[in-house]
């Protein structure tokens, strides 16, 4: 629904949203997936919402083919859908593996661009002539629609690189189509050439000549070649598709498919424009982004709209200032609504004081008027030396006798990490407590000289730890280049950091393993005394444990 100026509602059209992930998102280089992957997928696409979920190719493989398969009988809600050449074996192969989906449907194609009849149908069975060629095309795909309507009545006919064909054909074929049983027919700008406005044309132009009435769905899908997928969705959208194909985080073959999750939140923050709606639960979206990139390989940029790391927070100061004021001032929508619980306020070179006062606050660490210029300072100074300044880090600059009275519970004393064909790597360290003054060996051995080296380190402090991260880079170049180094330890849900520069990368990770070491450490001793005299109150006043 939506409010008109007038205060009427209007009732929004429904857009139908087909997913392709597990086909032509499938098709992105490296991105192979099993069966297993596939129905754990088409499972959460189900919960996510979709309409319709293209399974797979089944002609192509027997792997194909069983997803598409196993898809049909596991997997309720969405239709089920499986692609098809336009040619009678492939419509066979995807009718048969749809056997027992409760809602199935064909989803034929052929070429129809000048470039493609050229290249793909240069036999002379064909046709010899341009005008031949599309005549035997079209005939394929009439064939082709009236083969799959002995296995369903949903029938959805593509007329591939359609945004460079000549659109007197298009029409034509389409009009064909829709007469053999067609009930959706797909414009895909497959090269992703085309531009918004053009695009539109194309539907405006198919919609008008053609005659189509509401009981024929014209469906867009879109390549991102040229960085314009979500954009052409949309501006189809516009003039009148009601279906778009897309995949989660927009994965697809080249430089992939319009992204679901970009295009559906578009529609929904903007549906004063689009005037549509979609059955999308956007609360999974984040999830159905993880799964995909998981099952894929594919790593989702940490800038990508709507599902990336960083799509909800804010590092310039003068957005973290207007943000904590009212959200609505950089945020169009909210974290929750696509099931992102990020931190929003990242703390790194570009913050200001709102941004850091806000976190400490957040962290229950007030800071008095006369220090907190001091705090902002060496805060300021930290984050020039790293990229993202942490909780941990926060709390050693915010408590003004912190860095003085607390020094390094562990220093490591020396060091020797061996690796010898055949053998284990092993290492030997001297760690000593300042605190009791005692210096204590260990040796451990690990899979590697790293593994090896923490090992000795946590025997020698006598507790393990959880290895969360560990990164090295070079910072300089040459022979003796320095190596810098990041490591992260978890400790119950918190998380402690530490960073180290050598040109032995061995002393570099030794040296920031300690210094996280050492955070905790003082986290803890933080956490047990502020225990120690809210005990030590209700004793006062209960007389138990005092001595007389």
């Amino acid at each position: 629904m939506q409010v008109q100026p007038n205060g009427e509602l209007k009732v929004l059209d429904r857009l139908i949203i087909f997913d392709t992930t597990l086909r032509d998102g499938e098709q992105a280089p490296g991105a192979s997936m099993t069966v297993t992957d596939k129905l754990h997928i088409a499972g959460q696409l189900a919960r996510l919402g979709v309409d319709v979920i293209e399974a797979g190719f089944p002609i192509s493989s027997p792997g194909q083919r069983e997803a598409v398969e196993v898809i049909s009988s596991d997997v309720s809600g969405p239709v089920i859908c499986a692609l098809a050449r336009a040619v009678p074996g492939d419509v066979e192969a995807a009718g048969n593996a749809l056997r027992d989906a409760p809602r199935s449907r064909i989803h034929t194609f052929i070429a129809t661009s000048d470039i493609h009849l050229a290249a793909k149908f240069d036999s002379p069975r064909y046709g010899r002539t341009l005008s031949e060629k599309r005549e035997s095309i079209l005939k394929m795909a009439v064939e082709a629609v009236r083969h799959a309507s002995a296995f369903t009545d949903d029938i959805e006919f593509s007329a591939e690189d359609a945004g460079r064909t000549d659109i007197g054909y298009l029409t034509e074929i389409f009009r064909a189509v829709v007469e053999a049983g067609a009930t959706t027919i797909n414009i895909p700008d497959t090269t992703g050439y085309t531009t918004p406005s053009e695009y539109a044309e194309i539907f405006r132009q198919v919609r008008r000549d053609c005659g189509f009435g509401s009981d024929i769905v014209m469906s867009t899908h879109c390549h991102d070649d040229l960085g314009l997928a979500v954009a052409n969705s949309l501006a189809a959208v516009s003039v009148g598709a009601r279906q778009v194909e897309c995949t989660i985080n927009g994965l697809g073959e080249r430089a992939g498919n319009a992204a679901l999750e970009e295009i559906v939140m578009a529609l929904r923050v903007r549906s004063d424009v689009f005037g549509v709606s979609t059955g999308i639960d956007a609360r999974y979206l984040t999830e159905t982004s993880k799964t995909v990139e998981l099952a894929s390989g594919h790593d989702v940029p940490a800038c990508k709209a709507i599902v990336g790391a960083n799509a909800f927070s804010h590092e310039a100061g003068i957005h973290q200032d207007g943000v904590l004021k009212e959200r609505a001032t950089y945020e169009i929508m909210r974290a929750e609504d696509v099931g992102n619980e990020g931190e929003t306020i990242r703390l790194g070179r570009h913050s200001g004081r709102h941004g850091l006062f806000g976190r400490l606050d957040r962290l229950g660490i007030t800071v008095a008027d006369g220090d907190r210029d001091r705090v902002y300072s060496e805060f300021v100074a930290l984050a020039d030396r790293k990229k993202e300044v942490y909780e941990e880090d926060l709390r050693l600059i915010a408590e003004p006798l912190r860095q003085t009275t607390h020094e390094p519970r562990y220093t490591l004393e020396q060091i020797h990490v061996a690796v010898d064909t055949g053998d284990e790597p092993s290492a030997v360290v001297t760690v000593k407590n300042s605190q009791s003054g005692l210096e204590t060996e260990y040796r451990a051995t690990g899979d590697g000289p790293i593994d090896a080296l923490y090992g000795a380190i946590d025997g020698a402090v006598g507790e393990g730890h959880d290895l969360l991260s560990y990164d090295i880079r070079s910072i300089t170049r040459g022979a003796d280049a320095l190596g810098e180094v990041e490591v992260s330890i978890g400790s119950g849900s918190k998380r402690y950091y530490g960073k180290a520069t050598n040109t032995d990368v061995i002393m570099a990770s030794a040296s920031a393993y300690l210094e996280a070491l050492n955070k905790l450490v003082v986290y803890r001793s933080d956490v047990e005394s502020v225990e120690f005299v809210a005990s030590g109150i209700m004793q006062s006043f209960t007389g138990e444990g005092i001595d007389a």
